[in-house]
């Protein structure tokens, strides 16, 4: 777990981090107009999606993605949208080797507060995956097989195979169990070693007096 820098398991390599910034005379767009046809939009944003400006709300449980130029809505991302978002998060050269769309039961190494999220894998050292939010088109996760083998590892140590919380029931008592074990441990070696020591070393005097007495 330690021999790998902790940057690089979570992925931080495996992503460039965009500084696009974002030009006003390409949101054409009227706001107005986004308000009229989404009436109940909360949390209105302009930022960039790729190479374009977009807004970025939700509306009720959803959350929109909507181009700020055209006014037209690209969420829920397609497949060739969900592709192009990844290559432009992910940082290798890497093709793409799968494509597919999660919408429930997510892999263990994807929160389900991220749902739905299209998965794209790639040839690439470690086999990295890059999820995107369908709905946001933003990076929600990137993962490699390093992370999945440190995940594994931690989830051992802390004795928690689903929520990986350290502060978990089995690792209490497991360590109160091995802290009374040392406890009676050194207690019986004492008894085992010290005491034995001591009386042995008596009988030796105790002999070592009789054969004395018995040479006189």
């Amino acid at each position: 777990m330690v021999i790998f820098d902790i940057d690089y398991i979570h992925g931080d390599s495996l992503v460039v981090n965009h500084q696009t910034k974002l030009d006003a005379d390409t949101i054409t767009y009227p706001f107005s107009k986004l308000r009229q046809q989404y009436p109940n939009a909360e949390s209105i944003e302009v930022e960039v999606f790729i190479d374009q400006a977009v807004y970025r709300f939700k509306q009720g449980n959803n959350k929109y993605l909507v181009d700020a130029q055209t006014g037209q809505q690209l969420s829920p991302l397609n497949e060739v949208s969900a592709i192009r978002a990844a290559q432009h998060y992910y940082s290798g050269k890497g093709g793409v080797a799968k494509v597919e769309i999660i919408q429930e039961n997510p892999p263990f190494e994807l929160s389900r507060r991220a749902l739905p999220a299209w998965r794209v894998n790639f040839y690439d050292f470690g086999n990295p995956s890059i999820y995107v939010s369908a709905q946001t088109g933003k990076l929600v996760s990137k993962r490699h097989e390093f992370w999945r083998i440190f995940d594994l590892m931690f989830s051992l140590h802390v004795m928690d195979y689903e929520d990986e919380d350290p502060s978990n029931q089995l690792l209490f008592w497991f360590t109160l169990f091995s802290i009374l074990a040392s406890i009676f441990g050194g207690v019986l070696s004492y008894f085992v070693i010290f005491k034995n020591r001591a009386k042995n070393t008596t009988n030796i005097a105790h002999l070592a007096k009789e054969i004395t007495g018995e040479a006189k």
